[in-house]
């Protein structure tokens, strides 16, 4: 399995949407994988304030490395998010993410976002299909 982990791995640390939104893997295990995002200016909406799209983005990078570390592909099916609290420019978030069921070909993780003082500010649940 480490070979597996460490594919994963390659794949999230060389993702071209992750590195422009400035998303980084920090950890990463058979089926957990945990990334991290410093909120910035540039993730600012028309409100000027940061973009959910942006947390959930850094939700969905964890999702997918940890969905996609047993060494098969993984493809999401759904996915949601709850906004629990809302976050600031110079915030650095973390998303946990972690295998809570597995079925056949199919997989269910949750997420879990933070913040610098580890409050919760969103839950991200997915699902994905493993192509095998």
């Amino acid at each position: 399995m480490e070979d597996s982990v460490a594919t994963a791995r390659s794949l999230a640390e060389d993702d071209p949407y992750c590195e422009t939104l400035g998303i980084e893997l920090l950890d990463i295990g058979e089926g957990t994988a945990t990334t991290e995002l410093t909120v910035t200016e540039d993730l600012l909406n028309f409100h000027g304030t940061p973009h959910g799209g942006a947390v959930y983005s850094l939700a969905d990078a964890a999702f997918a490395a940890a969905s996609n570390s047993h060494g098969d592909t993984a493809v999401a099916l759904e996915t949601n998010i709850s906004y629990l609290d809302a976050v600031d420019v110079g915030d650095v978030l973390t998303a946990t993410a972690e295998e809570t069921h597995v079925a056949g070909r199919t997989a269910e993780y949750e997420v879990v976002v933070t913040d610098q003082d580890d409050e919760r500010i969103s839950t991200f649940r997915g699902r994905v299909y493993v192509l095998g």
